[in-house]
């Protein structure tokens, strides 16, 4: 089952990736991580796209949809596969349908994750982490046991993202809005788009994706 998870950043896709790829074999492919990968794998492609980062530029959609053609025939991908920040445009979106279509595969269903906008702002600029083992917290959502210490490691020293601010992620909001909001309609006509209120429960959205993909959460 191949899928792609929409929604403004900080909106849980890469949660439920990582909970659908766990349970289900969905194999989770976010941009970032195969571009690390194709630099740090010394290929003609890794090449290119170092290249292209080493000058500061931004990664062109003809580079990226190479490096996802060739992602998505690995074995790992057998079972299917989830993209997690790309498509970002419909010229993105047309480029992957293309890429599909040439290799006899094809999407079974976009799931939009519906956040409203302060309630993102709220979320993204209370997120902190543990400076020595990653741990994840927030200021309201999910304070240590103990004010100040880690839970998994007994840490006392934590970190913020510098995006991780009110400024920057409104500005991302509006990215998001201007640029990948007309997604929405492209694949709602194709009749493979479907919305789960994100701002529910970890466990509600879960329930509800699974409902969507046919499957039964374990």
């Amino acid at each position: 089952m191949n899928l792609i998870l929409l929604g403004p950043p900080g909106a849980g896709k890469g949660t439920q990736a990582a909970r659908l790829e766990k349970l289900y074999g969905f194999k989770q492919l976010s941009t970032g991580d195969m571009l690390r990968a194709a630099v740090a794998s010394g290929g003609a492609l890794g090449k290119e796209v170092k290249a292209i980062m080493d000058r500061g530029d931004l990664v062109p959609d003809d580079v990226i949809v190479r490096m996802i053609s060739e992602r998505i025939t690995a074995p790992d991908c057998r079972d299917g596969f989830i993209l997690d920040g790309f498509p970002r445009t419909v010229p993105q979106a047309r480029a992957l349908d293309r890429v599909l279509a040439e290799k006899g595969l094809r999407l079974d269903h976009v799931i939009e994750l519906r956040v409203d906008d302060a309630v993102l702002v709220a979320r993204i600029s209370g997120r902190y982490a543990c400076a020595s083992c990653g741990a994840n917290y927030h200021d309201t959502n999910r304070k240590p046991r103990v004010a100040g210490v880690c839970d998994a490691c007994g840490g006392t020293e934590f970190v913020r993202r510098k995006d991780d601010n009110a400024g920057v992620v409104a500005t991302r909001l509006k990215a998001y809005h201007g640029q990948t909001a007309p997604l929405l309609p492209y694949y709602r006509e194709r009749g493979i788009l479907a919305s789960v209120d994100g701002m529910a429960s970890i466990e509600a959205v879960a329930k509800e994706v699974d409902q969507i993909i046919g499957k039964s959460g374990k």
